[in-house]
């Protein structure tokens, strides 16, 4: 048997985090094509994007020079002032795309209702038609270590890091982590 070789992996471009667009479909979140192409955000630090005709290969989004384009970063004073990051899978609605990240809150400069290294949520709403153009960006986070269980653990400074999204008879449950200890859900009902 001849040894087959694998395709080279740029190092810089790899990040354990990333969320393909999906649609609310019977019930169900489906991957969905806008414009013709699988879009998926990716990234921590900064988020990006990219695309797929076939949701295997993808390919970074660039910018005239060949960089991949940032669409989200990190702001001071900010929950997410040391860095966002990808969370559960982004969902096209009648609005735009939503994205749910998560923030890292820097130790000097971040947001002082949160410790220092605090993971939190946010969201962040970029255009249907445009994955790239952003329209809003929460200013706090949605969603914050509050609970005992969320404050203590292996990362005690404090976790509520969005994980995974499911719709289940008509309501949406977040699933997070909790300070790199346990896994919370938390359920929403849909916006009229």
């Amino acid at each position: 048997m001849v040894p087959r070789s694998l395709p080279k992996v740029n190092t810089a471009l790899s990040y354990k985090s990333a969320g393909i667009v999906t649609q609310l479909e019977g019930g169900r979140l489906k991957a969905v094509r806008i414009g013709g192409k699988y879009w998926m955000y990716w990234g921590e630090g900064v988020i990006r994007l990219a695309t797929s005709d076939d949701l295997i290969h993808w390919k970074p989004v660039e910018d005239a020079g060949g960089d991949p384009v940032a669409v989200l970063s990190r702001r001071a004073g900010r929950f997410d002032s040391s860095f966002p990051e990808t969370g559960p899978p982004p969902v096209l609605t009648a609005r735009g795309i939503v994205v749910l990240y998560n923030g890292k809150n820097a130790p000097q400069g971040g947001d002082p209702s949160l410790g220092p290294n605090a993971y939190a949520a946010g969201e962040a709403l970029f255009a249907a038609d445009d994955p790239a153009r952003l329209i809003e960006r929460t200013e706090r986070p949605v969603f914050q270590p509050e609970l005992p269980f969320e404050k203590t653990g292996q990362y005690a400074a404090g976790t509520t890091f969005a994980e995974g999204l499911v719709w289940f008879r008509g309501r949406w449950f977040l699933y997070y982590g909790c300070a790199d200890s346990m896994v919370g859900v938390a359920t929403a009902q849909p916006l009229p």
